[in-house]
């Protein structure tokens, strides 16, 4: 056990670190794609991605305690290697990114699978905000991420329309969201994030593209009914 919490510190501070050793990334470049959309429908707003920096704080607080004081505890062990693959991926990702978005969505899906599987291992009532709370943001960071990154490659390469794209990715997304907020319901963070990444969606689309905001704006209302319902069982 203390191996795997070892490990997951020391792929977490790299995951960290990443930002500061590759270029700042802003969204695939429109260049790299057959169909030049020079801003997808299916990305959110700028400020919406301010919540990586919640996202690495609390990881890496949650691996030093991990470490620290839980390292041989059963709880805090049974997410630790899916959550470890996850992050490792993520530490590469941002070197993918700006010239291999294929590979990268690729990427961006396995960590996402990862990290839902970490989730759904998490006991979400044995030290929840420091075990599964930022396992959670993490999960549903990735879940939403996951698809935009689908979405502006189904776009890029003309499988689907922009739009089109936007909207299939927003269903996937709440597909996906519902049925893992379901199997935790303890846990509303995960759900949260996932609003967040939706209301972005709805910020970077109002006035522009009507039909994925609304579409983003209902997937909020249909969130927080899941939430609601799964915290008052």
């Amino acid at each position: 056990m203390k191996a795997r919490a070892a490990l997951l510190l020391l792929v977490t501070l790299a995951f960290g670190a990443a930002p500061f050793l590759t270029p700042p990334f802003r969204g695939y470049d429109p260049a790299l794609f057959p169909v030049n959309i020079p801003r997808p429908s299916i990305q959110p707003a700028g400020y919406a991605f301010a919540i990586w920096s919640v996202i690495y704080l609390w990881l890496i607080t949650h691996a030093v305690l991990g470490l620290w004081k839980h390292a041989e505890n059963p709880a805090w062990d049974a997410p630790r290697l899916p959550l470890v693959a996850a992050i490792a991926l993520g530490s590469a990702w941002l070197s993918i990114a700006p010239v291999a978005p294929i590979w990268a969505t690729v990427t961006i899906l396995i960590m996402a699978a990862t990290a839902i599987a970490a989730f759904l291992r998490a006991d979400t009532e044995t030290d929840r905000w420091l075990l599964s709370g930022p396992i959670a943001i993490l999960a549903g960071w990735l879940s939403a991420a996951a698809a935009v990154s689908t979405g502006v490659v189904a776009a890029g390469y003309g499988l689907l329309t922009d739009t089109s794209s936007a909207l299939a990715m927003i269903i996937a997304t709440l597909m996906v969201a519902t049925t893992v907020q379901r199997r935790k319901p303890r846990m509303p963070v995960y759900g949260l994030t996932v609003i967040w990444a939706l209301a972005g969606i709805v910020v970077a689309n109002a006035g522009l593209n009507p039909a994925v905001a609304i579409t983003a704006g209902l997937g909020i209302a249909a969130m927080a009914l899941i939430l609601r319902a799964t915290l008052r069982a």
